[in-house]
């Protein structure tokens, strides 16, 4: 379970999410839902947020006569939506992310469909520099709600070990 309780006073708690380093183990493969239901107010928004131009995001008309018959997903935003579905499970305790590699965009996305994804620990070893974290490496996958495979790429975080992050220290 990724969710955990600390009990911080007299009959107060604060929940706590994230693995640490010592929690990953290579090929386990994490479920992140829920899913979210991409709109077209949120491509919309997104493309504008990002400065992001072409009609094929935005135009109807212009989308119409391109091989998809409509507007896609921006694919930024589908990237982006699938490393915050990932966070609680993959990087809550992250002290960075170190990169992102082989960003694969397999299936457009459209409004209206549902995005869901999982991650696959690939690998795992200490970090050389810092005693206090390891770097940790996963493959995220997206689906569509049919199962389709949207995008898929792959992640390395420095992660801290237990008792070495900074939840476990902040004041708040």
């Amino acid at each position: 379970m990724v969710g955990r309780v600390k009990q911080i006073g007299d009959n107060r708690y604060r929940e706590q999410f994230g693995r640490y380093f010592e929690d990953f183990e290579v090929g386990d493969i994490y479920e992140h839902r829920p899913g979210r239901t991409i709109t077209e107010t949120d491509n919309t928004w997104f493309t504008l947020l990002t400065m992001n131009t072409h009609p094929l995001h935005f135009d109807a008309e212009y989308a119409k006569h391109s091989e998809f018959g409509r507007c896609i997903i921006c694919s930024p935003l589908t990237v982006s939506l699938m490393v915050g579905m990932s966070v609680t499970d993959v990087s809550q305790k992250a002290i960075a992310n170190l990169g992102w590699n082989e960003i694969k965009l397999t299936h457009p996305l459209f409004a209206g469909d549902t995005l869901t994804a999982e991650s696959e620990v690939l690998s795992k070893r200490e970090s050389k520099s810092r005693p206090n974290a390891g770097l940790v490496s996963v493959k995220t996958r997206g689906f569509n709600q049919d199962g389709t495979v949207v995008c898929e790429f792959e992640r390395t975080m420095l992660i801290a070990r237990r008792g070495f992050d900074v939840e476990e220290k902040a004041a708040y």
